[in-house]
């Protein structure tokens, strides 16, 4: 069974930044094509996707509201995904989690949560303005 492990939130002031890590143990994640993505959910909303990368690491996706300054990477053969978010607003405000997608196809980035079949248990980010 995979597991996921978020690290990195915190509260950090507009305009700062912070890395999230996302460790994943149990299974290779290469081993099954998984797919990674990142998502958030803010008090009193749905949750929504953040960013995402397909198995091998070359195609991403972006929200429009992060667009230029998060960066997702997955480096390697390693079982870690981290997300870069710089330039930080108050409205990023919100639990992130890490979620892997089983048997993506080569090139395929999958952004809806539903498609998504593992889960971390988030991590908080607070920015103050």
């Amino acid at each position: 069974q995979l597991q996921l492990v978020e690290s990195g939130g915190g509260l950090v002031q507009a305009g700062g930044s912070l890395k999230l890590s996302c460790e994943a143990s149990g299974r290779t994640l290469s081993g099954s094509r998984y797919g990674l993505g990142w998502f958030r959910q803010a008090p009193g909303k749905e949750r929504e996707s953040v960013a995402a990368v397909n198995w091998a690491g070359g195609n991403t996706f972006y929200a429009d509201s992060v667009k230029g300054r998060f960066t997702i990477t997955r480096p390697g053969a390693k079982n870690l995904v981290y997300l870069q978010m710089t330039s930080l607003k108050p409205e990023d405000t919100a639990v992130y989690y890490c979620a892997a997608t089983a048997g993506v196809r080569s090139g395929e980035v999958r952004t809806k949560s539903d498609e998504y079949n593992y889960w971390g248990q988030g991590t908080q980010v607070t920015v103050s303005s």
